[in-house]
């Protein structure tokens, strides 16, 4: 009898799914521990507000690298492993910025605590072998939502936690305990979860030094697509820059391009190395997939998880500045916005499974380019609450594009979910390095309608995706092939 799909159960699948979304909603306290508590840290450490501008920089600049070796790792040892090595390793860098005595330990501490925002990519495999194609998008949704509003649960507790401690060392007893929650958690995870139900194979890459590609515009096609991650990781040595908040000389600032360079022609050996099969012997129909699904896949997650990082970061401020509230007014209204999250992410899940994949990214990628070209109008003539209604308007299509496009991501190719999942993930960090520097440039309403004319590139873009549709071929340890269904065999097509 097969097992149904009941929020309320434990046991089984579902307890898999309830344990990954508490390790990401943990992977999202801690990495967002620092935001509510930034007020107290800069009068602690006697920073200047350059300083923690650059902090919060810091605190995202690993994640973009982070989640594509996370999910080359996980795909080949498994998210058991790599979810429980994650949380305990990373509560490391979270005790040092709680000790920290000087704006260089802080600064370390953050960018090393990077990292720790790219557990969201294990969770993804980890509920795709657990759950069948006609529930996937609801369980990732689920996931992806719940575990989200970690960042949601970090402001709403953190301040009060470190005023129950006490004294101008509170918010260090704060962020020391999300640091204990990671490292308990570790081992809760390891004990009570395993990579697959009972009597399901695991299919591991064959290499994990690169993505494989099964033909060769795709390789090249892949390399293509590499670049706009080197390109976020030099955007962010340049704030650091001079040119910038001033953090690092111009000498140390041209290393690290000349280090990104050298590490990109690296990563065109790695993926030569793991592809170069392609250009001599074609790869059977049966095994291929198409690299293109990727790519759309990352260009719609630029567009909605990077536009969601960014406006999160910016949307008090702008509630503010634009009705004249008052912070404490302006936090709550913007924190709606993330709060959105609990149910949104699983909505684009579960309109993905009911109705299909393609046709649900269409209609939820127009109304975000609709609700963002709103946001653009948005002025002090503006009644409050209209103003609000958009935001929340605009935030269901953001956060249901999310949950709908890793509806899609596991369904691409089994072995390959983490290092696809990693891809996507990190094309969200680097639409938020990218729209947080076009705010800095523009005033609101011209970030709000570049975010807007990014989501039609993207409408654009799915025109070109497969719906995905019959079986995934994968061959198990003893040459012999599984094929994996990811459509309902009524709508099945060959092909």
């Amino acid at each position: 009898m097969k097992e149904s799909f009941n929020l309320f159960s434990f046991s089984g699948k579902m307890k898999v799914l309830h344990l990954s979304w508490m390790a990401f909603f943990i992977t999202f306290v801690v990495w967002f521990n620092f935001a509510p508590m930034l007020q107290a840290v800069k009068a602690s450490l006697g920073l200047t507000t350059d300083q923690i501008k650059t902090l919060l920089i810091l605190n995202v600049a690993l994640t973009i690298p982070a989640r594509v070796i996370i999910g080359m790792l996980t795909d080949k040892y498994g998210p058991r492993l790599v979810y429980s090595a994650l949380l305990a390793i990373c509560s490391i860098p979270c005790f040092m910025f709680a000790l920290a005595d000087t704006f260089v330990q802080a600064a370390i501490a953050r960018f090393l605590l990077g990292f720790i925002g790219a557990g969201f990519v294990i969770g993804i495999r980890m509920v795709s072998e657990w759950f069948p194609h006609h529930e996937l998008g609801t369980a990732e949704g689920i996931y992806g939502g719940w575990g989200n509003f970690g960042s949601a649960a970090a402001a709403f507790t953190l301040p009060s936690l470190a005023l129950l401690f006490g004294g101008e060392d509170g918010w260090r007893y704060a962020i020391g305990l999300t640091g204990v929650i990671s490292l308990l958690f570790a081992f809760v995870y390891y004990n009570n979860v395993s990579n697959t139900p009972k009597g399901s194979t695991y299919f591991r890459p064959k290499n994990l030094g690169a993505m494989e590609v099964t033909s060769v515009p795709d390789f090249f096609f892949l390399l293509l697509m590499k670049l706009p991650m080197y390109a976020a990781l030099a955007l962010l040595a340049w704030k650091l820059s001079p040119g910038g908040v001033s953090m690092l000389s111009q000498d140390v600032v041209n290393a690290i391009y000349v280090g990104l360079a050298a590490l990109y022609l690296l990563e065109v050996y790695k993926v030569w190395q793991v592809n170069k099969s392609v250009f001599t012997e074609p790869v059977p129909e049966l095994h291929r997939y198409r690299f293109k699904q990727v790519a759309v896949l990352d260009i719609l997650y630029f567009t909605n998880f990077g536009s969601e990082l960014a406006v999160v970061s910016m949307l008090p401020l702008f509630f503010a500045e634009t009705f004249n509230l008052d912070p404490v007014l302006a936090g709550l209204v913007a924190g709606a916005y993330a709060f959105m999250n609990l149910m949104s992410r699983p909505a684009g899940g579960i309109i993905s499974d009911k109705f299909g994949r393609k046709s649900t990214l269409l209609i939820l990628t127009a109304g975000l380019a609709a609700g963002y070209g709103l946001m653009g109008l948005v002025d002090s003539q503006w009644p409050l609450w209209l103003a609000v209604v958009v935001a929340m308007s605009c935030s269901f299509f953001v956060q249901s594009g999310e949950g709908a496009v890793f509806a899609v991501v596991p369904l691409i190719k089994r072995r390959l979910t983490g290092q696809i999942a990693g891809m996507t993930g990190a094309y969200g960090n680097v639409g938020a390095v990218t729209f947080l520097t076009v705010l800095s440039l523009v005033d609101y309403s011209t970030f709000f309608y570049v975010i807007a004319a990014t989501a039609l590139v993207g409408f654009v873009t799915l025109l070109f995706m497969d719906e995905p549709r019959g079986q995934i071929a994968e061959v198990r340890e003893d040459g012999t092939v599984e094929l994996i269904n990811i459509s309902h065999p009524e709508v099945s097509t060959k092909g």
